[in-house]
């Protein structure tokens, strides 16, 4: 299994989890953050905003799901300037589900 950590605009938030409901992918976690990326913020005039808001979606898919999960959430999230986010993919050797205890992997 994968896990997918997406960093995403938050004004693409509805956007996104709808298109990956659609797609299949209901079951998600998502977080508000605040970061930056390698352009170190956002310059405007002579104020730097050096952590932008950003929203962090995790999702825990199988391995053949993780490429159409990158693609939906690219697809939707994408405004093609710069801030549009990152996707990290992550192999999950192990998973527990708390109420019962059991190995869901």
């Amino acid at each position: 299994m994968k896990m997918i950590r997406a960093i995403i605009r938050p004004s693409k938030e509805e956007e996104v989890l709808r298109a990956l409901d659609k797609a299949g992918f209901p079951a998600m976690t998502k977080m508000h953050v605040f970061g930056r990326g390698k352009q170190r913020g956002l310059q405007v005039g002579p104020i730097l905003y050096d952590e932008l808001p950003k929203l962090l979606l995790m999702l825990v898919v199988e391995d053949p799901d993780a490429e159409i999960v990158v693609k939906t959430i690219e697809n939707a999230a994408r405004t093609g300037n710069i801030g549009d986010g990152k996707i990290f993919i992550s192999q999950v050797s192990e998973a527990y589900t708390v109420r019962t205890g059991e190995k869901t992997l």
